[in-house]
């Protein structure tokens, strides 16, 4: 059985062949005057007229029938059949075809329409042109890539083989889309702001580290679009969103990937109740776009986004799932709690942190259909605003839905500098106590703060977690075209 290297080097003097015959192998200029998809939508008036056309793409399949050739060849808007026959193109050129052309080629050829005795819509090709030739050859024996891990490392064989896959990335498109569409109807402004950054802030994560030459600088790729976005607030702003990729050197596993797609927006004049609302409106908006309708099915289960929907007390849901009073225990007895529930814990972490390792691992599992989680403890979010009625909770949502994702976060943002800086204070000596992903302290950030920043809402997204329930897929590297991979051992 030939190796893939004794194909490729087959391959190269089949190319050798193609040069000699004076046909580059990689010619820079193209024809085309018709796309597939238009060939096959105007066929009847094309083979009627006999109108010559020049169509191109990729080699998906070659059948000799004697002193002819079947092939089709596929372009981005799909697969067209093609007829080459030797006294129609001369025994040269069919028998360079025959000798040197290979299925994963890309090729162009001009000629006539016509239907085949079988109906099938077909072009008969007048001459050709070998567009690139593939050295490797397509798994054309496979019904599609069926490793996990081989599609995610060959993404573009994935693409080429499972129809599925290019449905997910299209539908990401159109997803992306009609989120900027409702943001601009809304009147919000997308923004561009640094991906490098002297202090990470934002979010309670660890960073990567990166260097800058130029400065002899350590910086940080930003972990949250957050704090830049509402300089923009103290700027005049009042309605702006970024959406970009952002970086977190943390855990790998179904829904988290050490850089993914966030949507943030910041406005003015609005507070968490008002997100809640304009959410359910965004939300309800991208999955008609995408679905026609409100209703999906995600994990075999159906999910409604039909707006409103219910808003739940974080505190009521420890009473309801864990039979826990977090109001009344204190971090001691809440960590005997999670403990005595098989949850990993460390003595020195925070009460906040133990929650919400009980949360994630025992209450987020039980909320399918879409609902907002309100009032968190003030301690986990230090930079929203705490709640007049009780300062322990905070002007915080969390929207949750099939069965743990959590789609959205979004709170009242703290817009009072001492308040902020006191918040900050308390996360260093987190971190000083070992605490890696705590907040740092930005004094940058809190001079920008005492200019002033109007009362503001601020919303975050993970793109790739929507897509993914949208999509009925299991994992984000489903929806990220290349995802990180740990690398192959090799001998």
């Amino acid at each position: 059985m030939a190796t893939i290297e004794d194909i490729r080097e087959e391959r190269i003097k089949k190319l050798e062949r193609l040069e000699k015959a004076g046909m580059q192998g990689y010619p820079s200029s193209v024809k085309r005057t018709h796309t597939t998809k238009g060939v096959l939508e105007t066929f009847s008036s094309l083979s009627q007229s006999g109108e010559e056309i020049t169509v191109l793409g990729r080699v998906r399949s070659l059948r000799e029938h004697g002193g002819s050739l079947f092939f089709h060849i596929e372009d981005g808007t799909g697969t067209l059949q093609a007829y080459l026959r030797k006294n129609h193109v001369g025994e040269a050129s069919f028998e360079l075809f025959l000798g040197a052309v290979d299925v994963g080629d890309f090729i162009q050829v001009r000629g006539t329409m016509f239907e085949t005795k079988k109906g099938e819509q077909t072009i008969d090709v007048a001459d050709y042109t070998v567009l690139a030739k593939s050295l490797l050859p397509l798994p054309d024996k496979w019904h599609g890539l069926q490793d996990v891990e081989e599609r995610y490392r060959k993404r573009y064989l994935d693409l080429l083989f499972n129809k599925e896959t290019k449905e997910v990335f299209e539908k990401r498109s159109v997803i992306m889309k009609a989120i900027r569409d409702f943001l601009a109807k809304e009147g919000f402004m997308e923004v561009e702001t640094p991906v490098l950054q002297s202090i990470y802030g934002g979010a309670e994560a660890e960073p990567f580290v990166t260097h800058i030459n130029a400065f002899d600088l350590d910086m940080f790729l930003r972990i949250s679009l957050e704090l830049p976005l509402k300089r923009l607030m103290v700027g005049g702003f009042e309605k702006v969103y970024e959406m970009g990729r952002v970086f977190r050197n943390e855990g790998v596993d179904r829904q988290h990937s050490p850089d993914f797609t966030m949507l943030e927006f910041y406005w003015a004049y609005a507070d968490y109740k008002d997100m809640m609302k304009l959410t359910e409106q965004l939300i309800a908006f991208v999955v008609e776009l995408a679905h026609g309708t409100q209703k999906i099915e995600y994990a075999g289960k159906e999910i409604d986004f039909t707006p409103p929907w219910p808003r739940v007390e974080y505190a009521e849901l420890f009473r309801k799932y864990a039979d826990i009073d977090i109001e009344s225990m204190n971090r001691d007895t809440l960590l005997a709690k999670a403990q005595e529930m098989g949850i990993e814990t460390e003595s020195t972490l925070s009460k906040g942190r133990i929650m919400d390792m009980i949360y994630k691992k025992v209450i987020r599992p039980h909320l399918w259909e879409p609902q907002f989680v309100i009032h968190h403890p003030s301690e986990m979010f230090p930079l929203a605003k705490a709640r007049k009625e009780n300062p322990k909770e905070a002007e915080t949502v969390q929207l949750l839905v099939g069965g743990g994702w959590e789609l959205v976060k979004a709170y009242t943002e703290q817009n009072d500098p001492m308040a902020q800086r006191k918040a900050f204070e308390e996360q260093e000596s987190l971190f000083k106590e070992g605490l890696e992903d705590a907040q740092r302290m930005d004094e940058d950030f809190l001079e920008a703060l005492e200019y002033g920043m109007p009362p503001t809402a601020g919303f975050g997204m993970g793109i790739d977690r929507l897509v993914a329930l949208l999509t009925n897929s299991h994992s984000l590297r489903e929806v990220t075209l290349f995802p990180t991979m740990k690398p192959r051992e090799r001998d």
